[in-house]
């Protein structure tokens, strides 16, 4: 609340905007230094059916999208007239104010002036110059106030910030939807799988605030690329939700080895083979990949890796920091597919090639020893933290909520793993939320 010199009067007659409305009271808040004619004019709009709100000196809030204005408790339902002194007057308790007027000489009034306004607790409200002692100002101030309340209040902007959150799952049969659908229920999510496309607008536009998740495949009744699309249009067009589309993908070959081990049937098979199917699919849903925020490839991902990623990229909104996933690699089973970064440490020296070594991992301390005494570890570490000090803060400039930092060697098993270890320790150290995975150091 701030308290200003200035005299407020509320425009309540038959004829005010404010009736018209069906809101609170409409006010004008009257500016200018003592005798600029503040309490004269004041009184000339009270004889057309004004009230008062206060005199001289007026409480400012703001109240959601309006600035209210009050009379200070020892001067409520008072005004100071000059030759009769302080009398008590009808007064309205708080009114809205919708234009500020400044008192000043005629010669500082412009004939046709252009729109204007100013900023009183953070609202923006109309202003305008007038001559408190010009015989139709009274008049003029009527004109100025209704003519601004012609048009319709715009609706107050929705906060970004407040929007619901809503994810579309989407992918392949046999990639993982039901456990990233499953790992967004365990983060707070209302998980609901495959309901009818034609119902998902109507469900996610329920009151409440919980993040909702919604599954959907090509089991799905009626689901297809374009409706699909269109559905996720609309919803983007929604202020009031912030929708996230993530696609779950997975490499052909594993796809097939996972129904041949449940023994299950792909939805589009039919009596086609397996790999047709799994074709089909592929085809369909390719429009939908192209479009995703997110894709997820499940081919060398347990479960719980894949949990992880998605509560990296989906969590909780409460910190603006970004997550960084770090993962250790072979070069001979492929790059992770989420890497955002790839570093390649293949010209340290390999603990492979002594016997007592090759049986352990970059987790042994004896292994991350030998790999540390190469001569250009140091020097290469050091470079590449000098690199990425500067670079993740950039990224989370730019709204990345997840960074996916991988290394690699020819096994994965012992200089990727002491690396990653060591650049995770690094990112911790720097107040960093990291999660670690070594992919490949249990292969052989």
């Amino acid at each position: 609340m701030t308290s200003i010199h200035a005299t407020c009067i509320s425009w309540t007659g038959p004829n005010g905007p404010a009736t018209r409305r069906g809101a609170a009271p409409l006010a004008i808040l009257l500016r200018g230094p003592s005798g600029a004619g503040k309490s004269d004019l004041a009184l000339r709009l009270i004889d057309r059916g004004w009230q008062l709100v206060s005199d001289d000196q007026t409480a400012l809030t703001a109240e959601s999208d309006r600035l209210v204005a009050r009379a200070p408790e020892t001067i409520s339902g008072r005004m100071e007239v000059r030759g009769l002194g302080v009398l008590e007057v009808d007064a309205v308790e708080s009114a809205e104010v919708a234009l500020v007027v400044d008192l000043v000489p005629p010669d500082q009034i412009e004939r046709l002036p252009g729109p204007e306004s100013c900023e009183l607790e953070g609202i923006a409200v109309p202003r305008l110059a007038f001559n408190a002692f010009e015989t139709s100002a009274a008049t003029k101030l009527e004109l100025a106030l209704r003519s601004r309340l012609e048009a319709p209040r715009a609706a107050p902007e929705p906060d970004p910030a407040k929007a619901r959150r809503v994810v579309l799952v989407t992918g392949l049969s046999g990639a993982g939807r039901t456990t990233a659908l499953d790992a967004l229920e365990d983060l707070g999510y209302e998980a609901i799988d495959n309901p009818p496309l034609d119902l998902v607008a109507e469900i996610v536009r329920k009151p409440g605030a919980q993040p909702i998740a919604i599954g959907a495949d090509i089991r799905t009744r009626a689901f297809a690329a374009e409706p699909f699309l269109a559905l996720l249009e609309h919803l983007e067009e929604t202020p009031e939700l912030a929708v996230f589309l993530l696609f779950i993908d997975c490499e052909d070959d594993v796809l097939g080895r996972r129904y041949s081990e449940t023994r299950r049937r792909h939805p589009l098979a039919h009596e086609r083979p397996l790999r047709d199917g799994i074709a089909a699919e592929r085809r369909l849903l390719a429009p939908l990949k192209s479009r995703a925020d997110l894709v997820i490839d499940t081919t060398t991902l347990a479960p719980g890796d894949c949990q992880r990623i998605v509560a990296g990229h989906l969590g909780s909104d409460d910190s603006e920091a970004m997550t960084v996933f770090v993962t250790s690699f072979a070069f001979r089973r492929g790059l992770p597919r989420a890497a955002d970064l790839v570093f390649d440490v293949r010209f340290l020296a390999n603990p492979h090639y002594d016997r007592t070594l090759r049986p352990l991992t970059g987790l042994d301390p004896k292994i991350a020893a030998f790999v540390a005494a190469d001569p250009d570890f140091e020097g290469f570490f050091g470079r590449l933290t000098d690199m990425l000090d500067p670079l993740l803060p950039r990224y989370e400039r730019e709204g990345k909520s997840y960074l996916t930092i991988a290394v690699g060697c020819t096994g994965g098993r012992h200089r990727s793993v002491m690396v990653a270890e060591r650049l995770a320790a690094w990112l911790r150290a720097q107040g960093r939320d990291v999660t670690l995975l070594h992919r490949d150091v249990d292969t052989t």
